[in-house]
Parts: structure tokens; sequence; C-alpha cells
């Protein structure tokens, strides 16, 4: 007999883990094929001096918006893993708060199309977007660690090191020349991706071994 006040069992979910983490992965992909296809597509466009924002603007915005969605998809793969994986203490717990609001701000930046088009209608808060993301990245990043470390110690050197290279490289993009502001953001965008597949290699190895022992 089961007491009135017990607490239920809690499981974790390894299908869910494993297809959550792998979804995570794949928004990554696309987004970065869809700054490719939008590279060769948008005339005129230099991948070098031109940012992303640049291509997310105007006819073939579509495109990068796509690929933005996607990848605000994978950030919120993330935060679900994180709280269904919960590796204990408080810095974990504010972490998945950050990916939540992390994967709304990446959404917000696609669905306001304020980008690259010298917008200037009503309240502008695309810049304002940049700081939050430049923000959270760290601090997911370091608040993840030690919790991480409980799934492999290489985890917690991975996201030190993504929280370190970030926080110093991040503000650096604000002022860069325009002739090479194109390739750096790019760079950063490789650091983002870089934070969700680690966490997400975390999620589905831990599935997996979740799986070899039922």
């Amino acid at each position: 007999m089961v007491e009135e006040n017990a607490l239920p069992a809690v499981e974790e979910q390894p299908t869910l883990m494993i297809a959550l983490g792998s979804f995570a992965i794949f928004g990554c992909f696309v987004f970065a094929i869809c700054i490719y296809i939008a590279d060769i597509v948008v005339p005129n466009h230099d991948w070098v001096s031109d940012t992303i924002s640049d291509l997310a603007a105007g006819e073939y915005e579509l495109i990068v918006d796509v690929g933005i969605y996607f990848f605000s998809g994978s950030i919120i793969a993330t935060a679900l893993l994180a709280a269904h994986v919960h590796l204990g203490g408080w810095r974990w717990s504010v972490a998945i708060v950050c990916l939540a609001i992390l994967g709304l701000v990446v959404f917000l930046v696609g669905a306001r199309n304020e980008y690259g088009d010298n917008d200037s209608e009503g309240v502008v808060i695309h810049v304002y977007l940049v700081y939050a993301i430049g923000a959270l990245v760290t601090a997911i990043a370091l608040l993840m660690a030690k919790g991480a470390a409980k799934a492999g110690n290489i985890y917690r050197r991975l996201l030190l090191a993504i929280a370190v290279v970030w926080a110093v490289s991040a503000p650096i993009f604000f002022f860069l020349p325009d002739d090479i502001d194109g390739a750096y953001e790019r760079y950063l965008g490789f650091l983002a991706f870089a934070l969700i597949v680690v966490l997400s290699k975390l999620f589905i190895s831990r599935g997996r071994k979740v799986v070899t022992k039922i």
C-alpha cells in the first residue's frame, strides 16, 4: 500500500532525453545550413564583412528566420532536458531559467525583424536582445559547469572553456570594424552552438546509459 503523503517515484526517460538532445543538435545544424544558403542566395553579400543580421533583413529574410527559430527550439529543448535531468544545486536551477529565457530571446530576434534594415519604427529592442544573449550564454555555461561534472569532468571543462572564451570574445564584436564583423559574428555563433551541443551530448550519453541499465 502506498502512503497517502508519499512522494511519487521519479524516473528519467531515456527516449525523451535522446530525442530532445538529438533535436537540439539538429536545430544548430539547421541554423548553420540556413546561414550558408543565405550567404549564397542573397545578392552582393560578403560573409566576412556582412553580419547574419544583414542576411536576415530584406527579401530573403525567411531563410535565416527559419534557422533562428530552429535554434530557439534547440535551446528550449536543452532547457527541458536540464529540468528533466536536474544535476543538483541552485546554480543548475538558475541555469534552467536562463536557458528558457535565452530560447525566448533568440526567438524574439527573429520575430521582431529589427536587424540590418535601419528599422526605427516603434520600440527597437534588437540591441538589448543581443546584450541579453551575451550575458545569458556566459551565465549558463558557468552555472551548469559544476553540475555537469557529475556526468563527467570533461563536460565541466568544456563548459568553463566556453564561458571564458565567450566572455572574452563577445564584447570585442561591438568594437570591430565593419569589414570583418560578419566573420567574427559567425565565430560567436559557433561558440553558442558549442554550448548547446556539449549539453545535448551530456544528456544523450546519459539517456543511453539509462537504456543499458533497463
